[in-house]
């Protein structure tokens, strides 16, 4: 037996925090930790929720709706930091028990309908709003596989591969390896099925595009885990290819940047009320 085998004790207990860059939010109980009312702007739609790939899923669908013309897409978003515990006050709890980005309110019509995971949040607005999700059975059926697929997979990639290569206070290569392999696999999948697709579902651009592109299009850019040239993303050719071309949509480049609070500062919109928020950023981004 290594030094470094771990032995499970009989009854698990929690004596202290995991080590990592979230060790200060990690714990066994669910439930508030302290008082907090959620914000509510001027929208029938309330979003409450920060830019990781999990959040962006959502403002780029909403800023997909708005594209179309769909006025009843309008939201307000509110930036909700999770390493300062933001996830556990009680507004928030109320929305979603399970205390993770994003969560989203629609009063409309006097109604407080909460809804919490991302995937469904997606299906939500997309059946609301008839729009990004096809109509004809067998393409209805493709769309929501690969959104559930997704929604499958991505604890693979970030609690999985992300924790092990880019969090965790120590690098052990069993964890490391075995999440490795099942990235790698994952990205072959995703790449094999784009050889012969344009989007996900055929040539129609749909949510099970903005559910995978936050995830694995993060990955194949570099912008999560630091890991392209370790897992070499750009050898997966197809996915690479729909990468590219989703980044370039004038609505994505806007969703990516709502409750960012990192990197460049023309990067960052903390909260969104309306469409002229954006006007203050670099044109450039989002031209």
């Amino acid at each position: 037996m290594s030094e470094n085998t771990y032995e499970p004790p009989k009854i698990w207990q929690w004596t202290t925090a995991t080590g990592g860059k979230f060790a200060s939010i990690n714990r066994p109980t669910s439930g508030a930790t302290h008082e907090s009312e959620l914000p509510v702007g001027k929208h029938p739609l309330q979003l409450y929720s920060l830019a990781t790939p999990n959040g962006v899923k959502v403002t780029i669908l909403l800023e997909e709706l708005l594209s179309l013309g769909i006025k009843d897409a309008e939201y307000d978003a509110y930036l909700i930091d999770i390493l300062d515990g933001d996830q556990f006050g009680s507004g928030f709890v109320e929305v979603n028990p399970n205390s993770k980005i994003p969560a989203l309110v629609d009063n409309s019509e006097g109604n407080k309908l909460p809804i919490f995971e991302s995937g469904a949040i997606l299906l939500y607005l997309a059946e609301k709003f008839d729009a990004f999700l096809p109509k004809e059975p067998l393409l209805k059926s493709q769309c929501l596989s690969w959104l559930f697929w997704q929604v499958g997979s991505g604890p693979y990639l970030g609690g999985g591969f992300g924790h092990f290569y880019a969090y965790a206070p120590e690098k052990f290569e069993y964890p490391i390896e075995r999440f490795t392999m099942e990235v790698k696999r994952q990205l072959d999948v995703l790449d094999q099925h784009l050889a012969n697709n344009q989007y996900m579902c055929g040539d129609q651009y749909t949510i099970a595009d903005m559910a995978i592109w936050p995830w694995y299009g993060a990955l194949v850019q570099n912008k999560v885990y630091g890991a392209a040239e370790f897992l070499q993303t750009k050898s997966y050719k197809n996915l690479v290819r729909w990468t590219e071309e989703i980044s370039q949509r004038k609505a994505v480049k806007r969703g990516v940047m709502v409750n960012r609070a990192w990197g460049e500062l023309d990067e960052q919109l903390h909260e969104r009320h309306d469409s002229s928020d954006f006007q203050f950023k670099t044109q450039n981004k989002l031209n």
